[in-house]
């Protein structure tokens, strides 16, 4: 597969902005069958927050009736996350990692009708080789400056609004995950919440900071 001379092979992990911050949530499944985390879920849309999910096609494929509701919400982004989640894809081949964007694309497009344009490799983990790979067929690779850890059981509620409000600036992007694995994420997150609307931040969708 050849490779367009110029692609940027450029992460964003944070954008221009004078007053507002991404708010994003990994919504991904492998092996173990996983859920949207309900009380995640309600705050975000009883508060009409403005937030960017990024799923895969597995996890897309078990949650399909509420990703359907939720598309419907001008304030909710849904975006590409792979099809499979394979955790370190700079271990794949050109046409394999294709073939993870575009399946998802193609399952978002068919069943949503979304057409995706931001991508989050699993884990963080790529090559410049997989990035560029990714860029040709038309998507931006967005990841994260802030990471609020919520994976980790270990990382309480308390720990982890206080590392981010005291870390937050305008354009930060910040990655939690909605699956039911984000353990603390639907007791901090209100409180984050707060605290970004007292500094004067509010939460934005990438299509309106990017473009």
């Amino acid at each position: 597969m050849g490779l367009p001379h110029f692609l940027n092979a450029e992460v964003l992990n944070k954008v221009e902005s004078k007053d507002a911050v991404l708010l994003t949530f990994d919504a991904c499944e492998t092996k173990t069958p996983v859920f949207f985390d309900e009380k995640i879920l309600d705050f975000i849309v009883k508060n009409k927050i403005p937030v960017t999910i990024f799923v895969n096609k597995k996890f897309a494929e078990r949650n399909i009736e509420r990703l359907i509701e939720i598309s419907k919400y001008n304030f909710i982004e849904i975006e590409n996350h792979s099809a499979n989640h394979y955790q370190y894809m700079q271990r794949l081949d050109n046409q394999t990692i294709v073939n993870e964007v575009k399946e998802n694309e193609k399952y978002l497009y068919d069943m949503l009708g979304i057409k995706t344009k931001y991508f989050r490799f699993p884990g963080f983990n790529y090559d410049v080789r997989g990035l560029k790979v990714v860029e040709s067929l038309g998507y931006k690779v967005v990841h994260a400056n802030l990471i609020s850890g919520d994976p980790d059981k270990n990382v309480s509620a308390e720990k982890m609004y206080n590392y981010i409000s005291k870390k937050i600036r305008p354009g930060d992007i910040i990655i939690f995950h909605i699956n039911g694995r984000g353990y603390n994420t639907h007791e901090a997150l209100p409180k984050i919440y707060e605290s970004l609307k007292s500094k004067g931040l509010r939460p934005a969708l990438l299509s309106e900071l990017i473009n």
